[in-house]
């Protein structure tokens, strides 16, 4: 009974030390060339329309504006930001998405848009929006 006691006790501590390195796997490819080639996929650039996906809440709605421009960021494999571009605000689109014209840099969808503590997800070219 003690060894059973013993062995159930190793397995849940080995358990708990592994389950957050699982919890920090990134699906990045390993070969560089094709991570770039799907990089260049879906790059949105200026002058170009894109849809932003935002909580629609009333503090979003204070905190963007119509003609507001905000920083775009899209975020590394070491999980920092790294500013991208910036996105002139042209209206908003229903309760949950804003339309927005790039002004600066090259952006893609799932790059995180700023103002602020208020962060809206850049979900696809603008054609695509509701």
């Amino acid at each position: 009974m003690k060894k059973i006691v013993q062995i159930l006790i190793v397995m849940i501590l080995s358990a708990a030390i592994g389950f957050p390195l699982r919890v920090k796997a990134v699906s990045y490819s390993p070969v560089p060339a094709e991570r770039e080639e799907k990089a260049a996929k879906g790059i949105i650039e200026k002058g170009e329309i894109v849809c932003l996906f935002q909580s629609g809440t009333a503090d979003v709605k204070k905190a963007i504006s119509v003609n507001d421009v905000i920083v775009v960021y899209r975020e590394g494999p070491k999980q920092e930001l790294k500013e991208v571009g910036k996105i002139k605000v042209i209206s908003y689109s229903g309760e949950d998405y804003l339309k927005g014209e790039v002004v600066e840099g090259k952006i893609k969808a799932g790059d995180i848009a700023k103002i602020g503590d208020v962060a809206s997800l850049v979900i696809a070219p603008g054609d695509k929006c509701k």
